[in-house]
């Protein structure tokens, strides 16, 4: 009988961010064993499948951490362990904290390793030396903008890309952009984010008073919110009705100077981050997504929308002309262009119910056939076999 393949899902954090938890539990439903590492944010429960290997973020919590594995090593895997000091301490990486995200990795020893995030990776390049294969997924801000401004960052990306096994990317623009680092095109593999078909909400029909639109996303420039700002004053200069929401843009200085000071406080509403359920509830009430991004991979939050049957307006940054087209599935204009925003936003407000009906059936459509949970999880265990 063959063993099962161990595949290790890291992201640091556990729980981690809502696509990688699906994708770990995508996973523990296929022959395989799932292992995480890292440190509890909170309780969760997984299937028999999934062994967490955690520490709280305390210092006892590290201490006994520390304390357990050494102790294992140095009984069971003394050459090992002795290989794996020399190598961190070559790198500078010999602090306690390292050891303790590292000695149970070598303990446990995964047949994959799967780092979720490009910033991290050269923590984890060591794998290699004991036989297990690193694969790297590429996600948006790390890629995209993050090694243009940071020098130190792009240099550790073109050194240490050429030792990963796989690069899991979330869209093929992503996977461009990863080539300029030294990424082998033939190891980069494009796996669509999933989402499960049971979350899709049921969109009742209804009327608001005015056109609800909505944006979602943290209080950062690539998230384009400033240009959407002054695309809706162009709309309420005009006389046309709407309210914008931004959640996750509360307390962010230059968002509400910018309201105030285009007199839009009655039209703009600023929030803060809230839970997922609630973010999907006001999603599923919104008339229009509205993502102004100057740059993204693939945004889950259009890929939620289009499958929670709410229409998409969205800038052509990143990989989103992979999921939207324009006047088919959804709305696309360029980046940093808030006359067409506007413009855009006004033909979509007057839009025939027929036409929007078959923009929301395509969007969907694509989700079901290109967004699945079940087609995310069989491609990414397609590319743990084949290593």
């Amino acid at each position: 009988m063959k063993d099962q393949l161990k595949i290790a899902i890291y992201s640091g954090d556990i729980p981690s961010t809502t696509f990688i938890e699906r994708l770990i539990i995508g996973l523990s439903r296929k022959d395989c064993e799932i292992y995480l590492f890292g440190f509890t944010k909170k309780k969760i429960s997984y299937s028999k499948s999934v062994s967490v290997f955690a520490y709280k973020n305390t210092k006892i919590s590290k201490t006994l951490f520390l304390i357990k594995y050494s102790l294992l090593l140095l009984l069971f895997k003394g050459k090992d362990k002795r290989k794996l000091d020399a190598i961190l301490k070559k790198q500078s990486k010999n602090l306690l904290l390292d050891k303790v995200k590292c000695y149970p990795i070598l303990w446990h020893k995964p047949d994959i390793f799967h780092v979720q995030w490009a910033k991290g990776l050269a923590d984890w390049v060591w794998v290699k030396a004991f036989g297990i294969k690193l694969v790297l997924s590429l996600r948006g801000a790390h890629i995209n903008y993050s090694p243009i401004a940071d020098a130190t960052l792009a240099a550790m990306y073109k050194e240490n890309f050429p030792r990963v096994d796989a690069f899991h990317a979330v869209s093929i623009a992503i996977g461009l952009e990863a080539e300029k680092y030294n990424a082998s095109r033939e190891k980069i593999q494009v796996v669509y984010s999933g989402l499960r078909p049971d979350q899709m909400s049921v969109k009742l029909p209804k009327e608001n008073p005015v056109f609800q639109i909505i944006s979602i996303g943290r209080p950062h420039w690539k998230k384009g919110y400033t240009y959407a700002i002054d695309a809706l004053k162009t709309l309420e200069s005009q006389g046309f009705k709407f309210h914008y929401t931004i959640i996750g843009g509360a307390n962010h200085i230059e968002f509400s100077y910018q309201v105030h000071d285009l007199k839009l406080e009655n039209e703009v509403t600023l929030l803060d981050t809230l839970p997922y359920a609630k973010v999907q509830e006001l999603m599923v009430d919104a008339d229009l997504l509205l993502l102004p991004s100057i740059e993204e991979g693939i945004a889950n939050v259009v890929l939620e929308a289009m499958q929670n049957r709410t229409l998409v307006l969205t800038t052509d940054c990143g990989g989103m002309q992979e999921v939207i087209q324009d006047g088919y599935s959804g709305f696309i204009v360029p980046i940093r262009d808030s006359d067409a925003i506007a413009k855009k936003i006004i033909d979509i407000m007057i839009i025939e119910e027929k036409a929007k009906t078959s923009l929301l059936n395509n969007a969907l459509d694509t989700i079901t056939s290109q967004h699945s949970e079940e087609e995310m999880v069989s491609q990414m265990l397609a590319l743990y076999q084949t290593l």
